[in-house]
């Protein structure tokens, strides 16, 4: 009842008219962001986070969770029409959304994956009311070893998880981590990798870090292939953006099914929406060749794209809560809204429900509101989002990196910071060349200074005792998880090598018989 009262009053503050144009603005612009091809939320806040230090905090981050939602609503509309999904969690909604498309279906998948993403978010949401508050109660009880063990899990888990490559996403990892503890040691007051450049003794902004890699390092990535693009398969997507009751009664199992499978992943640091929205795939794959009638494989299987879809929102919908009480990012986007938090002298956790309540429960009261306003603009107006991409790519890139600039120079009228995010932009448009995740990048350095002071402090109460990291029952089942974790994608990656091998020793064999 407590927190039902709480979330009456989040809404009393969430409804007043300069809030609701927030959430207006922000689901607005992170769907116009997310059906741009390689573009998404993450991108989208980190272009607005400079941008908003003149709005109250509650403004400001009633915005972003507009925009973080909106991203995945994007997202799943350009998966669905043009096969080009914005991030990596909308690629298993091309599978069988982009086949219905093509065989013209397409405002039944869009209105699939919709009501999809409204019914995993609203459930979400509906259970972060009660959950949170209990996760930040929770909290209370971390100390400074139980933090370093959070952090190291969420380190560990999202560069190995994540990754293709463990290596790939350690050495983003450590870069991350690297930009983090550049400049004054607030302890010993010793100058760590400045090179005696005085604009570094404060450190490298994370506004800035955050910028360069999500948004102009994205720019010189598409300018580099903008000669590359492949022809416009546009889907004419017109026709009733609604289900007949068979399509609803096949899809409803799967939205729930997806929505039960995302809830959990709200909660572990294995890079956001990602992997819930494979497993929902493959489970639903999997169900449907059991039936008598399968329908995956031919012109595209509702089932496919409603399970993946509420699986994300859902997946979304929890990490905002895990991003409320623990201060946990699990996803690139998760990790700037951490940082805004802290630029507004901010830190999540328990006492944030008690030093802004207003904030918590009217940016709790937003998510709700902006579930349904998604739901409002996605279904009748989702095909108008594709012409977006009727704006020329010089046009468009150059505008954001325009706004890059513009951004970082407005909240630090400094000409180095530019040539920091010019720098840091050349590095992120490499990692981006060889398929480095950017995501551990991005948790190194938010959570970098975290786990080193945990660290420290842990030691110096302890007398620099390292048995202190593992004395508590909940560092015990934080290291517990974690190796399980890495033995599960250890075995599954080498499990997945050796049927590769075995199915191309079987072709090779077969191209030997044939040619004798």
């Amino acid at each position: 009842m407590d927190a039902l009262m709480s979330l009456f009053e989040g809404f009393a503050h969430a409804l007043t008219p300069m809030n609701l144009l927030w959430v207006l603005v922000g689901c607005f612009l992170g769907t116009a962001v997310g059906v741009l091809p390689g573009l998404g939320s993450s991108m989208a806040v980190a272009l607005l986070l400079p941008m908003t230090f003149a709005l109250d905090p509650t403004g400001a981050f009633i915005m972003f969770a507009g925009v973080y939602f909106g991203g995945l609503f994007g997202d799943s509309t350009m998966a669905i029409l043009m096969n080009t999904p914005g991030q990596a969690s909308a690629i298993a909604s091309t599978f069988e959304g982009h086949k219905m498309a093509r065989n013209g279906r397409a405002p039944q998948a869009l209105a699939t994956a919709a009501i999809g993403a409204f019914i995993g978010g609203f459930v979400s949401c509906f259970l972060v009311v009660f959950v949170a508050p209990a996760l930040a109660d929770f909290s209370t009880n971390f100390g400074p070893a139980e933090f370093f063990a959070l952090a190291l899990f969420a380190f560990v888990a999202t560069s190995s998880v994540v990754a293709d490559s463990v290596l790939k996403g350690l050495m983003a990892l450590v870069l991350g981590i690297g930009f983090s503890v550049i400049g004054i040691d607030s302890v010993s007051g010793t100058e760590r990798f400045t090179m005696g450049v005085p604009e570094l003794f404060d450190g490298v902004s994370l506004v800035t870090v955050t910028v360069a890699i999500l948004a102009l390092g994205e720019v010189f990535f598409i300018a580099s292939r903008i000669r590359r693009k492949v022809t416009d398969n546009t889907i004419n997507s017109s026709g009733r953006p609604f289900l007949s009751r068979k399509e609803f009664g096949e899809a409803l199992p799967a939205w729930l099914r997806g929505t039960a499978i995302g809830l959990p992943f709200g909660v572990i640091p294995v890079g956001g929406a990602d992997v819930p929205t494979f497993m929902s795939y493959g489970l639903e794959r999997k169900l449907d060749s059991r039936r008598k009638d399968p329908q995956f494989g031919g012109k595209g299987a509702v089932r496919g794209l409603a399970g993946p879809e509420a699986a994300g929102s859902a997946t979304t919908g929890i990490a905002m809560g895990a991003l409320l009480a623990l201060g946990l990012p699990i996803s690139a986007t998760a990790a700037i809204m951490l940082a805004a938090f802290r630029q507004y002298g901010l830190q999540p956790g328990p006492l944030l429900f008690d030093r802004s309540p207003e904030l918590v429960w009217g940016l709790l009261a937003s998510f709700f509101i902006a579930m349904i306003v998604l739901l409002i603009i996605n279904l009748p107006f989702a095909p108008l989002w594709a012409k977006l991409l009727k704006i020329p790519d010089p046009y468009l890139y150059g505008g954001i990196a325009v706004f890059c600039g513009l951004g970082i120079y407005a909240t630090s009228a400094s000409q180095f910071e530019l040539m920091i995010l010019l720098g840091i932009g050349i590095i992120s448009f490499v990692l981006k060349r060889y398929g480095v995740p950017l995501a551990p990048l991005m948790i190194g350095m938010v959570l970098g200074p975290l786990a080193e002071s945990s660290l420290r402090d842990a030691l110096l109460a302890s007398g620099n005792d390292v048995s202190v990291l593992v004395s508590s029952p909940i560092t015990i089942v934080l290291y517990a998880l974690l190796i399980a974790a890495l033995l599960y994608t250890g075995i599954g990656r080498v499990l997945a090598r050796r049927r590769q091998k075995k199915t191309v020793d079987a072709a090779s064999h077969d191209s030997e018989s044939v040619s004798s």
